[in-house]
Formats: structure tokens, sequence, C-alpha cells
């Protein structure tokens, strides 16, 4: 990855394109954009799959929680590594190995169906690969895109991946009768290959350490990663902030099933209405954010995020019917997006190339540890009083955390951008 932004960055006299002439124009990111959403599509479609193969051969609801928790927590323990890896080694070469790797490990399972066991062994692995994928995949944005259209890229990437991964259920209720589990998870397999040969297309990314004759081990690297997005002032703001929100609201999931069916009265279409309005608002929020999110204040748009997303919880434990929960959530959804192409824009912006994976690894972990504390510490409160409380609890405490940020931002961003200003002068110098 190159030492300093692409030239087009700073040609602030032209203005921002949009979603679909910035697909159409840059090649290079049509094929990483592609790519994230043949294997988004792909995820989904066997997670279906893997957990009707869990069901149906344990007959324990408990393992199909350890297939999500091994798909999700474990990996989020290795982030320090994960993200590491993107900045010792080209981007390039770092995805498409993770894609095969998936692929491969994808097959295996398909072909043996082994017991429970090696099942989440295999999905750790698996799991393990994609979080090494994630930061990569953002931490290469950045030198495939110009500066003025990083709002534009994180939002056409946002509305890809989370289009294709709400098609997959439904790819996957198609699939299943003619092709079973196996033949399901074989489709899996087979669009990380397409998305490793999409990825072939991109230019060389090698990373900014490639050039240095001793370079650090791997450990100390991911040490130096989790040290400055501690120090930097407005990573720390950033990364606390979202992981607070998260942490308070990430129980919803749960709580609008108890919601729909206990406190509302409704059945399980309501369930499944309530649950896919998050994603409604999501794409649209997308949508919007493609069109005109490059004339908004990155700093404004997270805070904004972070408040409509906590707010649109707390407003659905006052919902009286599904119809106004259907609404809190559903503009809940363009919050989150928000939320999402916010940071990744300011992240993009405020770390040196060198460090870009770390971050982002460390980031993606540091949310799903804050998403498990979520789902342990929520579930235990709404055991303990009921679906209305909980949502209101949540979505009280993501607007506290709302609210410290927002005091908190603005002095750590000055302080990052002198601090970035100097960094600068000193390479120059």
């Amino acid at each position: 990855m190159p030492d300093s932004p692409p030239a087009a960055e700073f040609e602030s006299e032209k203005r921002p394109v949009g979603a679909l002439q910035l697909l159409r124009r840059n090649r290079e990111f049509r094929s990483l954009w592609s790519a994230r959403v043949i294997s988004f599509a792909g995820d989904s479609l066997s997670l279906v799959a893997l957990m009707l193969h869990v069901a149906d051969t344990t007959g324990q609801a408990l393992a199909v929680s350890w297939l999500l928790l091994v798909g999700d927590f474990a990996p989020a323990l290795l982030s320090p590594i994960t993200g590491a890896i993107s900045d010792r080694f080209n981007l390039k070469r770092v995805m498409i190995t993770c894609e095969l790797v998936q692929g491969a490990l994808l097959v295996l399972i398909a072909l043996t169906l082994p017991p429970l066991p090696l099942v989440l062994a295999l999905v750790a692995a698996r799991a393990v690969a994609g979080q090494v994928f994630l930061p990569a995949s953002r931490a290469a944005v950045p030198a495939l895109v110009p500066g003025r259209d990083l709002e534009t890229a994180n939002s056409t990437l946002g509305f890809g991946t989370n289009g294709s991964e709400a098609l997959g259920p439904l790819m996957a209720a198609a699939l299943l009768p003619f092709v079973g589990v196996r033949g399901v998870l074989l489709v899996d397999a087979a669009s990380f290959l397409v998305s490793a040969a999409m990825l072939a297309s991109l230019p060389s990314l090698p990373s900014a350490s490639a050039g240095e004759k001793d370079p650090p081990s791997l450990l100390h690297q991911a040490r130096i990663g989790l040290g400055y997005i501690l120090s930097a002032p407005a990573l720390r703001v950033i990364a606390l902030g979202f992981c607070a929100v998260v942490a308070f609201n990430g129980v919803d999931d749960v709580a609008l099933v108890v919601l729909a069916k206990d406190t509302l009265g409704a059945g399980d279409s309501a369930v499944g209405l309530l649950l896919g309005a998050v994603g409604i608002g999501l794409l649209s929020g997308y949508v919007l954010l493609a069109r005109y999110g490059a004339r908004a204040s990155m700093a404004a748009l997270l805070l904004l995020g972070f408040a409509v997303s906590s707010v649109g919880n707390l407003l659905t434990g006052l919902a009286w019917a599904v119809a106004a929960a259907f609404a809190m959530q559903t503009v809940r959804g363009v919050g989150i997006a928000a939320m999402d192409v916010a940071t990744h824009t300011l992240l993009q912006r405020l770390v040196p190339p060198e460090m870009l994976g770390r971050v982002f690894g460390n980031l993606y972990g540091a949310i799903g540890v804050a998403a498990a504390l979520s789902y342990v510490g929520g579930g235990l409160l709404l055991d303990a009083t009921s679906a209305p409380v909980t949502l209101l609890i949540a979505g009280a405490g993501g607007t506290v955390a709302t609210i410290a940020t927002a005091f908190a931002l603005p002095a750590a961003l000055r302080k990052s951008t002198v601090a970035r200003d100097a960094e600068r002068r000193d390479r120059d110098d």
C-alpha cells in the first residue's frame, strides 16, 4: 500500500461521483465490490444450511448457539493478529488466500458433514479466515478509490454486502429442497472461488512495511496496533463510542422476538417483519448516503447514527403495535448505516496506511466482544423484566453513550488532526 493517499484525494475541485458512476468507472473497486457481494451472499446461505444441519443432527438449540458463537465471537479474540496480517503482507494476496481457505474448508465440511465438535472447529477456522479478510478489504479501499469518493465507496460496499446477506436465506430456502445441505455448502464454496478470481484482477497492494529489511514479528506488530488505537484520541473515542452503542443495543434481535409474540400478541410473520425492518432501513440508508453522504461531516454523521440507532430501540420499547415497532426499527436501520459509513470513512482518513489493517481488525474484534456481552447481559435482563423494558434500557444506554461521545469527539479529532499534520511535516522534512 502506498505511504500516502492517492493524488486524486487532493483534487478538491472535482465533485464526488455517485455509486453507479463509481462502479462503472473504477474497475478495481468494482472487482472488490463484486467479490464481497458474492461471498457475503454465500456466507448467509451456508449459515442457514449449517444451522439446519446442526439442529437436525443434535436436536439441541444449544448446539446452534455454539455454532453462532464460534462463528462470530471466537474470531474476535484474534483480532489484533488478524489486523496485523493485513499490515504486514500484500493486501491482494491476503484477500485471495482468505477466500481460497474459506472455500476449501467449506468443501471439507460439505463432503464429510462431520459430528458437532469437528463442525465447530472447521466453522471457527473459516471464521478466522474471514476475520483476516475484513480489515484487509477495508484497508484496500483507500488504495483503490480517490479520497473524495470514500463515503460513496463505503456506502456502496455496505449496500451490496448487506443486500446480498439479506438474500442469502431466501436463496437457501430455494436451493435446499433440490440440493440439500451438502449442495448449499458447495454453492458457498464456489462463491469463494469466484470471489478469489475477481480479486485476482486487482493491482498489487503491497503493505507499507514491504520494503523493511528486518520487520518486527507479527506479535510485536499486533501489540503496536493495540497501543496505537488506545493512544490516538480520535480513534479511542470512536471505538469506545461504537462499542458502547453496540453493547447496549445488540440485544434488540432477541428482544424483538419476545416483543412481537409476548407483548404485542402477534404471530411468527410479525417476528419476521420486525427482524426485517432493520435490513430495510439499512439498505435505504446506504442508498441515501451513497447519493448525499459526501456532503455531510463524517463526525456529525457518526453521532447522528449513534443517536438514531439508540433512540430507535428506545421508541420501539414504547411501541403499541407491530406497525409502530416496524417504523422505529426501519429508522434505526438508517442510523446503523450512518454509523457504518462514517466510522469506516473517518478511520480511512485518520489512520496512516501502515496501521489501517490493525485498526480495523481491533475495531471489528472489539465490536464482536461488545455484541457478545450484549447478548448475554441483555438476555438476562430480558428474562428478569420484559421486552419493552429491555429495549427502553438499551436505547437509553446507547443514547447516554452517544452524548458522551459527542462531548469527547470534537477535541479528540482536533488532537488527532494536529498529530497527523505534524507527522506529515516530519515525513516531508
